[in-house]
Order: structure tokens, then C-alpha cells, then sequence
């Protein structure tokens, strides 16, 4: 059972040395009772204290790693049930489900999808995780295994003979896969080989949680540490309900018999490529820690890591780039200064247009904290004094022959006491939207 906030402040040093970030040790002991704080960020607390407090610092869901090396996979230990309370920690596994009955070329193929995929959004690079290899024979398996281990993909086993799944854990090495013998299989049987490997193991139930908790203590019972849980779901109704029942339970009612990440295989729960793209969407913002795709379309990946990436962003923390003066295209002297705030999508987006016009430009960006253009007026954080404030510390004035900046459409309010805080510059007023831009260098070009 979790502890109070009054429990955990009795072993506290109760110091309120404020090194933790808060003002008190009982400020602290009710953050830790609630699960938005972590006993580590306590430098005094006592080796018996880390002791008894363990299962009340420790995240009610499980943390789980798939691979090793710069692409291992880490899905769990979240502690929030709604993204605003605090922040999504571990974003979910992306994976595509090959028979390893498919031809070498064909394997081979769908292996290098998706180790060679990658992409670029607002300055991060977006990659999908790992293969779900389905079984065959123990050595054709094997051999599969082996093939995606050597691209530095994390490995699903799906199999349902044990012979089968050893020759595959044995094959991955020392990388961490997950053993998945299918929603009905008796996971206990197979707790001791993912023991002996050092894998994790899937634990499954067609739609009943409590026979769910049941094989989960029957799997620890066995030896097997860290679970990723199938709910058994059968259609959208489940993709929705289960993961969010299961999440609940963990996180609000501490039942640890469930507090282990889940696995979903949208392709099974639908009949067509626009479907399973559909709940893949679903279960990215609903919880799951490890998805299987059945279809590897670009366009849709694409979708699926852009839309994890956004929901899985620290909302206390905006990506943002670095305050500062940037370079498009070599500019030089007599080229166009634009200024924008520091708020990774509008960094980017703006950029991305002035280099796709193929204009040279110079691009100011103010440090707004990290919000984006309207939020960053509005909070007045990105005003007349502090874009005047980048253009002096940036030393742009140097840098150009001219004194004119020009403005985001969005803020053209903004002119007036730019002018009084930059007296001699001139400033004009851009497109409302980044897709304007193009157009707008056009047309200052021409004048």
C-alpha cells in the first residue's frame, strides 16, 4: 500500500534544507505520496529511510528496456495518468511485425525499412525502434533474430514453442527482447528463460483484468521481473477502455499486479492501412508502451512519430533552440534580417521557408522561453525591449549594412515600440504565417 504524505515526512530529515527543489520536507513528503517527485532529489535522506520508502518513491509503472546500445528502447515508468498533471516520460516503441517465413530478400527488406528510417522534425531526429519477429522453425528464427540484432534493432520474440523462443533469446544476446507467446499462453512456463536471458516477458488476458493481475503474480511468482502487459483487446472499444483501466489502476489505486507497460497490435483490431494508422494514433496518446504495425507507409510513420514526439514534449519545457543569431544561405551584409522567437516549430518553420525560397537571410531569434510568437506576446515575453535586446547582445548591426528588421505579420503591433527602442532602424512587417515567406523576400527583392 502506498504511503501518506504524513508517513513519508516521519523518515524524512526533515531539514527543509531546500535542496530538493521545495520549500519544505513535508512539502516534499506530499509531493512524494503523490507521485510528482522522486526520493533521489533528497541528499540527506538515510539509507533505512531509501529503504522503506522505496515503494512509495519507485513509479507505479514499471520501467522496461528493449535493445542496447544508442537505440535501446526504455517504455514505463510514467507516473500520471493525464500528460498536464506533469509530463509523459518514456514515449512508446514503434515496431513492425515479419513472419520470419518470409523470403531472405523480403525480410531483409522489411529489416532495412526499418533500421534505415529517419527524420528530422523541429532539430530532433524521429526513428522507429524495433522488429516483432514472427517464429518458425528454431533455426530459421535464429537466424532472423540474429538479422535485426546486427542493424541495432530491439527485437519482439513472437512465438509460442519454448524451444523456438530460446533459440531466439540466444540468438539476440545480450540485447534485452521480449518474449510474446500470444494473449493465451501461460507466461509463467516461459518466466524462467526470460530469467535466464534477461528479457522481458509479455503477460496476457483476453479482456479480464483481474485474471491479468492474477498471471502477472503468478509470472513474478516464477522468477520473471520485468512484464509488459496484453489486455487482450478485440476491437476499438478496447484500444480505448483497457489501456486507460489499466493506467488508472496503476497510478491511482497503486495495484502493482498491473503497473507494467502494455502492447497493442492495431493491425489485428482492423481491416484496412487507414485503420490501423487510425488506432495506432489512438494508442500513442492512450497509453500503450509497445505498438506493432503490420504496414511500414512512410507517410503514415511519419504521422505516428511526429504525433509521439508532440505528446510526449515536457509541457513545462517547449523544444527550443538556442537564443542567437543564425545564418540562412550564406548571407550577406545587405541581406534581410527577420526576427522570430525561439520556439522550436517556429524556428524551424521559418527557416525551412527562407532556405525553400532560396533567398539568403539573416534570422534573429529572441529568447522567448521557448513559446512560439502569439503565446510569447501575450505573455510578454516577446515584446519591443526584448527583440531590441537580441539585436544589441547578437552584434547584428555589425554584421549588415543596413538597419531594417523585419517583424512577424502576427505582432505588426509591435512596430511602433520597436522603432522607439532601435532609434534609426527601420521595421517592417511580415507575413502573418511562415508559408508567406517566400512570397514577402520576393516582393523585398524586387523594391
Amino acid at each position: 500500500m502506498a504511503l501518506s504524505g504524513i508517513q513519508i515526512y516521519k523518515v524524512l530529515p526533515q531539514t527543509n534544507c531546500k535542496e530538493c527543489g521545495v520549500a519544505t520536507c513535508l512539502a516534499f513528503a506530499m509531493k512524494l505520496a503523490a507521485r510528482q517527485a522522486e526520493l533521489s532529489a533528497c541528499p540527506y535522506v538515510s539509507d533505512e529511510a531509501k529503504a522503506m520508502l522505496d515503494t512509495a518513491a519507485a513509479p507505479p509503472i514499471r520501467l522496461i528496456t528493449l535493445g542496447a546500445g544508442d537505440r535501446k528502447l526504455e517504455v514505463g515508468n510514467e507516473t500520471v495518468v493525464y500528460r498536464h498533471e506533469k509530463t509523459f516520460v518514456h514515449q512508446p516503441g514503434l515496431f513492425l511485425r515479419l513472419p520470419a517465413s518470409l523470403s531472405d530478400a523480403d525480410f531483409a527488406a522489411g529489416v532495412d525499412k526499418v533500421a534505415g528510417y529517419t527524420v528530422e522534425r523541429v532539430g530532433q531526429m524521429l526513428r522507429t525502434d524495433g522488429v516483432a519477429i514472427e517464429g518458425a522453425s528454431a533455426d530459421a528464427f535464429a537466424a532472423r533474430v540474429k538479422q535485426a540484432v546486427d542493424k541495432g534493432l530491439a527485437v519482439i520474440l513472437l512465438a509460442s514453442d519454448p524451444a523456438v523462443i530460446e533459440a531466439g533469446l540466444a540468438a539476440a544476446g545480450n540485447t534485452k527482447p521480449l518474449i510474446y507467446a500470444g494473449a493465451g499462453a501461460d507466461s509463467a512456463a516461459l518466466a524462467p528463460l526470460a530469467k535466464k536471458y534477461s528479457a522481458s516477458l509479455t503477460v496476457g488476458a483476453a479482456g479480464d483484468l483481474e485474471a491479468l493481475a492474477a498471471a502477472t503474480e503468478k509470472a513474478v511468482a516464477a522468477g520473471a521481473e520485468d512484464l509488459v502487459l496484453d489486455p487482450g483487446m478485440t476491437g476499438w472499444a478496447d484500444a480505448l477502455a483497457l489501456p486507460a483501466q489499466l493506467r488508472r489502476a496503476a497510478i491511482k489505486k497503486n495495484f502493482k499486479q498491473l503497473g507494467y507497460p502494455i502492447i497493442a497490435f492495431p493491425g489485428s483490431l482492423s481491416d484496412s492501412a487507414e485503420e490501423e494508422a487510425m488506432l495506432a494514433s489512438l494508442l500513442i496518446g492512450k497509453y500503450a508502451g509497445l505498438i506493432v504495425l503490420d504496414r511500414f507507409d512512410q507517410a503514415v510513420v511519419y504521422s505516428l512519430l511526429a504525433l509521439r514526439q508532440n505528446i510526449y514534449t515536457d509541457p513545462q519545457k517547449p523544444i527550443q533552440v538556442s537564443p542567437g543569431l543564425y545564418e540562412i544561405g550564406e548571407p550577406e551584409p545587405g541581406s534581410p534580417l527577420l526576427v522570430t522567437t525561439n520556439f522550436s516549430l517556429t524556428y524551424f518553420s521559418v527557416a525551412g521557408e527562407v532556405e525553400g525560397s532560396g533567398r539568403k537571410a539573416w534570422l534573429l531569434v529572441a529568447d522567448s522561453e521557448g513559446l512560439s510568437v502569439l503565446t510569447a506576446w501575450a505573455a510578454g515575453k516577446f515584446d519591443a525591449e526584448a527583440i531590441a535586446k537580441a539585436v544589441k547582445t547578437t552584434g547584428v548591426a555589425e554584421k549588415i549594412n543596413h538597419k531594417s528588421i523585419v517583424l512577424p505579420g502576427a505582432v505588426a503591433g509591435l512596430s511602433g515600440e520597436l522603432e522607439e527602442e532601435l532609434p534609426g532602424w527601420k521595421v517592417l512587417v511580415g507575413p502573418r504565417e511562415s508559408i508567406g515567406i517566400p512570397s514577402y523576400l520576393k516582393l523585398l527583392a524586387s523594391q
